[in-house]
């Protein structure tokens, strides 16, 4: 990696963690920015670095950096009821990577479907572990984990996607300015 890749992905770490930081509690699973941001990053930095992002922004949070919700950290947010939705932001994010890269499909769409797959693999691995920790039925878990973060969710993957572009245009701009 370049030092002005590195740069931008300890940018986008800290910008991930004021994202998860501004938090709502409701219920087991807070509201928070970061799903916004997540959707920006592999639009904004590319999908390669916005995976390193992302698992350096898992790493330090599992060291105990305070970087997920409510300026938390620790292990044990990755393993408690809601760190499968640490995990699917980190799988996710791979995943809208490999979406990006599908050049057959117009770029625009690519990028709406890029931030729609990071969600539903978060959705899914924050379902599977908090059904599996807390021993609830799965249909309960998505009354509560899912269903009421879906339209704000969505709201926050247009906005993230609109800033990506408009992050990946500065940049471009930065990089032939330099």
């Amino acid at each position: 990696m370049s030092p002005r890749q590195i740069t931008r992905c300890g940018l986008c770490v800290a910008l991930l963690a004021v994202g998860s930081s501004i938090s709502v509690p409701l219920g087991p699973v807070p509201f928070t920015l970061q799903t916004l941001v997540l959707a920006m990053l592999p639009i904004a930095l590319g999908g390669r670095d916005a995976v390193i992002t992302v698992a350096v922004w898992v790493a330090a949070g599992a060291i105990g950096l305070p970087v997920f919700s409510g300026f938390s950290g620790g292990v044990g947010h990755i393993l408690g009821p809601t760190g499968g939705y640490i995990w699917g932001f980190l799988a996710g994010t791979a995943l809208a990577a490999a979406v990006l890269r599908l050049d057959a499909v117009p770029e625009r769409m690519r990028e709406g479907l890029a931030a729609g797959a990071m969600l539903l693999v978060s959705y899914t691995f924050g379902t599977a572990q908090l059904v599996a920790l807390l021993g609830i039925d799965p249909m309960a878990a998505l009354g509560t984990a899912v269903l009421p973060f879906v339209v704000p969710d969505v709201l926050k993957l247009v906005a993230g996607v609109m800033a990506g572009r408009a992050v990946r245009r500065a940049i471009s701009v930065g990089t032939r300015a330099a």
